[in-house]
């Protein structure tokens, strides 16, 4: 955290300077725009990154860059509500984040997604590649991270909750309520779809048509709070690696 400011479009150019200076770590947040039943609100995605974004950032010297509101959203591009980008579209404004930040002079990111969708991921590890690819040569050579706070929510099925819980179920609507609970609705419906496990479909949401897998009825704060802080402390030994 620099001079008690953990985002980094609130710094002015001289802090950002001395940000760059001092090798500080940064957070790219990505969300999307998407269903999440008829429960949670369509930035459920947007929300939850960032909440753990500024928890990192009080504990480390990390500074949180502007969210990318929106992502890729093939399994729910359907339902309504959702706003899908192309894989291009992401993969490209991801590239040109991460080396606008580097002209800048920083060399160490975290890209952190609160949406896990396989194309999703798929574009920002790819933008990430491309990056570090373009700077091979260089002298000091950029360090990029990028997982999906679900990487580290989902370790604790089978622990603490439902194996087969997964979109908008158990899981995501405790965080949501830990985070922000006055978007969350009281009544959901519990819904455990089968989904052909290796087809592409056309139209995936025919075998979830509730928008969630899971059981959000479940749901508390005292579980969100503890999957919150068990993500933070994931990402902060993120963080403190790429500080080495």
């Amino acid at each position: 955290m620099k001079n008690g400011k953990v985002w980094f479009d609130e710094l002015t150019m001289e802090e950002a300077e001395q940000a760059a200076k001092n090798d500080a770590v940064i957070i790219i947040p990505v969300g999307s725009v998407e269903e999440h039943g008829a429960h949670l609100p369509l930035c459920t995605d947007s929300i939850q990154p960032e909440f753990i974004a500024k928890e990192v950032a009080k504990k480390t010297r990390a500074l949180i860059a502007p969210l990318l509101r929106y992502g890729v959203c093939n399994s729910t591009r359907n339902f309504p509500g959702t706003i899908s980008i192309r894989f291009e579209t992401l993969y490209a404004i991801t590239k040109d984040v991460l080396e606008e930040f580097i002209r800048n002079g920083f060399t160490k990111f975290l890209i952190l997604s609160g949406h896990a969708g396989q194309s999703h991921m798929a574009a920002l590890r790819l933008a990430a590649q491309q990056v570090i690819w373009n700077h091979e040569k260089q002298k000091k050579q950029p360090r990029i991270m990028v997982c999906s706070d679900y990487d580290f929510a989902y370790e604790l099925k089978g622990k603490n909750f439902d194996e087969k819980d997964g979109h908008a179920g158990t899981i995501e609507t405790s965080r949501v309520k830990a985070i922000k609970p006055d978007v969350v609705k009281t009544k959901a419906q519990k819904h455990y779809p089968t989904i052909p496990r290796f087809e592409i479909l056309a139209n995936p949401e025919a075998y979830f048509p509730a928008g969630i897998i899971g059981d959000p009825n479940s749901a508390t704060t005292k579980k969100g709070q503890m999957v919150n802080k068990y993500v933070t402390e994931q990402i902060i030994k993120l963080i403190e690696e790429l500080e080495k």
